[in-house]
């Protein structure tokens, strides 16, 4: 039984620790001696506490879906996360990306490409340990680093429809950091509506030819490769029987790439526009079938959405325990804010809400790692999540006072970095108009 490769990988940053060994690893899932199975053959811990009964909600040792060796993990994700990124992050806002360096590190550590097959150079580990790379990123108020884009978005595509040429080409740099992934979809006239893009490739020979420009790519800047979104049938009924997907290197003569874009929040985020002008990209560059490219997206919206929610919901829980600490600190009025009932009201308030979010979040990790997630239920993650942590945040820095309006609290840099989330990944209009269409649906 081979030990999973991030758990061995948490490097040079984790070797000093020791070395974690996981009892034992079946199929797509961790287990340990102490889990349970029900009768569909899911893990389940039922005698660990829910976040609400917790001393914090980031407490390490929860939530009935986890197990002890994913604690191990999360407890190597977490330091490293404290100890690399955190310290770090005044500076990656400044510069609008984090250092290069940085993704190797992420590598290094074992910390990217985690569920994708050990097989194809990836760690093998399970869906519920790439997720809590998701969370700590949260719950070190980082969201504005974008390691699932490349590790969680990026990789699958590669791993799910890639050459075996592809595969072996990309996704072991992919894992060790060394290649940088984005994924290029979003257009000037074309966000939520993926029809309406007007990037082309069209045939020369053997090759494609690829022309147009796409906007808010996240990782742009850094990115050593590129899934393209482009048409490659003009003469298609419908665009989405006409959409391909291409890998484009960086480098690529006539592929460029703009400034990074100066945004709202998630500063640290590299983004940025790309531009294509009569690329020549060899067969070999296309990703899966020709003019299947729409349904490969369709298929892979969801996981994107899912990390959204998950992401969410985190980063909500850490905005709760930041503002916890605040008001039991500050004083007003000869006590501190923590002993004022209107405020204890609104802690109640928001505690229910986000305890209610995780439950259901958890539920949607657990579908996505038997394969049962479907497009609604990851609208819903998605709109739920990204809706309440933006209905946190207000609450939150209101909670602060003037102080909350002062970037040096972390609460500032949250409910800015909060904002996007109903927005990107399909806007939140959107997802209602997606989590609607089966309820009116015929049989």
């Amino acid at each position: 039984m081979a030990m999973l490769r991030s758990l061995s990988n948490l490097a040079k940053f984790t070797a000093r620790n020791g070395v974690f060994k996981p009892t034992c690893f079946q199929g797509s899932r961790l287990c340990s001696a102490a889990a349970a199975e029900d009768d569909t053959g899911t893990t389940f811990n039922s005698d660990r506490p829910l976040i609400g009964q917790a001393e914090t909600m980031m407490d390490i040792g929860t939530r009935p879906i986890f197990s002890e060796e994913h604690d191990m993990f999360r407890t190597s994700v977490r330091r490293f996360f404290q100890e690399e990124v955190a310290p770090n992050q005044d500076r990656y806002e400044k510069q609008r990306m984090v250092d290069k360096e940085l993704w190797e590190a992420m590598g290094s550590a074992g910390l990217l490409g985690v569920d994708i097959p050990e097989s194809q150079g990836g760690i093998g580990g399970d869906l519920l340990m790439t997720s809590i790379v998701w969370e700590e990123q949260a719950y070190v108020n980082s969201a504005g680093t974008a390691f699932p884009m490349h590790s969680d978005i990026v990789m699958p595509y590669i791993s799910h429809y890639g050459t075996p040429e592809q595969i072996e080409k990309f996704i072991p740099a992919m894992t060790a950091g060394t290649k940088v992934g984005a994924l290029a979809m979003t257009e000037p006239a074309a966000g939520s509506d993926l029809q309406g893009i007007k990037t082309s490739a069209k045939k020369d020979g053997d090759d494609y030819i690829l022309n147009g420009s796409k906007v808010f790519i996240t990782n742009g800047c850094l990115s050593d490769v590129v899934v393209v979104v482009a048409i490659t049938d003009l003469n298609a009924k419908k665009k989405a029987h006409g959409i391909s997907l291409f890998l484009v290197e960086a480098g690529m003569p006539g592929f460029t790439k703009g400034k990074p874009l100066e945004k709202v929040g998630q500063k640290s985020v590299d983004t940025c526009e790309l531009f294509f002008e009569d690329v020549r990209l060899p067969a070999s560059a296309l990703l899966g079938k020709e003019n299947q490219g729409f349904y490969m997206l369709m298929n892979q919206l969801p996981r994107e959405r899912l990390i959204i929610g998950v992401g969410c919901q985190a980063h909500t829980e850490f905005m709760f325990e930041e503002t916890r600490n605040y008001v039991r600190q500050r004083k007003a009025f000869g006590k501190t804010l923590g002993n004022i009932q209107t405020i204890q009201h609104k802690l109640a308030e928001l505690k229910t809400l986000i305890c209610i979010g995780r439950s259901f979040q958890d539920d949607c990790l657990r579908l996505e790692s038997e394969g049962k997630l479907d497009t609604y239920t990851a609208s819903m993650s998605k709109y739920w999540g990204s809706d309440v942590i933006n209905k946190v945040a207000t609450e939150c820095l209101q909670l602060h006072g003037g102080w909350g309006y002062m970037w040096e609290y972390p609460i500032a840099r949250a409910f800015c970095d909060a904002r996007v989330g109903a927005i990107y990944g399909g806007s939140n209009e959107i997802m209602k108009e997606l989590i609607y269409r089966p309820i009116v649906a015929s049989n």
